[in-house]
C-alpha cells in the first residue's frame, strides 16, 4: 500500500507524531543528531522539521541534514524557511533545493532578526511576513504541504490576541494546510487557542508543540525568548529536583506526558516534540504514550 502524504495523514484523524532538529554545528552534536535519529525512527514519525538558522545562516546544514535524515533514515523532512535576509529570488532557489531534494513539504515562517538585533528588517526585495512565504512557496512549488507557527501565548511581538489571531488567518488564507504551536506547558492555554482559532473561521489542524524540559534554567530561556510561561506548580517540582540532572528530567518528561495524554484524550491531532536534538526524554515519553495506547511504534 502506497505510503499517504501528510496531508492525506492529516485528514484520517489519526494522531500524528513528529520531532523537531536542529542543524549541527560540530562533529560530536552531529553524531547526537543521528544517533537520535536512529533511536526515534523506530516511533516512526509522520514527520521530522528541521530549523533553519537566522538569516539564512544555517541554510547548507539544514538542507545537508534534511538529505541526511530523509535519505539515510527514511524521515518524512519538513526543513523550515523564514523570510530573514533573503530576496524574493533568492528564496525561490531555496524552495527549488528543497523540491528538487524530495522533500515535499516546508515550515515557512517569518523568523526572527538576526542575534544581536532586536527588530526584524525584510531584505529590500523580500518578504514582510509569513503568509507571504506560504503563498510563494505555493507559486514555485505548488504541490508543497506548508506548515506555519502558532502562539497559545501570542507572538512576542503582537499586540494583542486579536492581532495575532488576524496574522495567523492570513498565513491560512494564504494556503498553509497545519499549524503547530510554540512550546507550552499549560494545556488550557492551548485548548483557549484553539477555540479562538476556530471562532475566527481557522478550520485547518493546530498541532501543539512539547518540550521535555531536562534543565530548568534551559526552560526559563526558551520561556523568556518565546513568550511562554511555566506553571507554578511545573517550577515547584523543577526547583525541588535542584541540580540533580536526572530528577529534573523525570520531572520534565512526566509532565509532558501529562500534557500530551490530555491532549491526545481531548482530540488534538498529535504531538510535536522539540527534542534539542536528545533522545533520551523523547524515547521515554514515546514509550510512555505506547503503554497508555496512544501510538503503536
Amino acid at each position: 500500500m502506497p505510503k499517504l502524504s501528510l496531508q492525506q495523514r492529516l485528514q484520517t484523524g489519526a494522531p500524528l507524531f513528529s520531532i523537531e532538529f536542529f542543524p549541527p554545528k560540530t562533529d560530536a552534536s552531529a553524531e547526537q543528531l543521528l544517533r537520535t535519529a536512529e533511536a526515534l525512527k523506530l516511533y516512526s514519525p509522520d514527520f521530522a522539521s528541521i530549523t533553519y538558522g537566522a538569516g539564512g545562516s544555517t541554510r547548507s546544514r539544514t538542507l545537508k541534514y534534511a538529505r541526511h535524515l530523509r535519505e539515510d533514515y527514511g524521515y518524512e523532512v519538513m526543513p523550515h524557511l523564514t523570510c530573514v535576509g533573503h530576496s524574493r529570488d533568492e528564496l525561490r532557489g531555496i524552495i527549488a533545493e528543497f523540491r528538487a531534494a524530495g522533500l515535499g513539504q516546508i515550515m515557512a515562517l517569518r523568523g526572527d532578526p538576526p542575534k544581536g538585533e532586536s527588530n526584524f528588517q525584510p531584505h529590500p526585495d523580500g518578504l514582510h511576513y509569513a503568509n507571504e512565504l506560504v503563498s510563494l512557496i505555493h507559486e514555485s512549488y505548488p504541490e508543497c504541504t506548508v506548515g506555519v507557527a502558532g502562539y497559545p501565548e501570542i507572538h512576542p511581538e503582537a499586540p494583542s490576541s486579536e492581532d495575532d489571531l488576524s496574522n495567523l488567518k492570513r498565513k491560512v488564507d494564504s494556503g498553509a494546510h497545519f499549524v503547530t504551536t510554540q512550546l507550552f506547558f499549560d494545556n488550557n492555554k492551548y485548548f483557549d487557542f484553539v477555540d479562538r482559532a476556530r471562532q475566527a473561521q481557522i478550520e485547518i489542524p493546530i498541532l501543539p508543540g512539547l518540550m521535555c524540559i531536562t534543565s530548568r534554567e534551559q526552560a526559563l530561556r526558551f520561556c523568556d525568548m518565546c513568550g511562554t510561561t511555566i506553571p507554578a506548580e511545573l517550577d515547584e517540582q523543577l526547583s525541588a529536583a535542584g541540580d540533580d540532572s536526572a530528577a529534573v528530567e523525570a520531572v520534565g518528561t512526566n509532565w509532558v506526558f501529562q500534557q500530551a495524554r490530555e491532549l491526545l484524550e481531548r482530540g488534538a491531532p498529535g504531538i510535536h516534540l522539540y527534542i534539542l536534538n536528545r533522545k533520551g526524554p523523547a524515547v521515554e515519553l514515546m514509550e510512555k504514550l505506547k503503554e497508555a495506547g496512544f501510538y503503536q511504534g
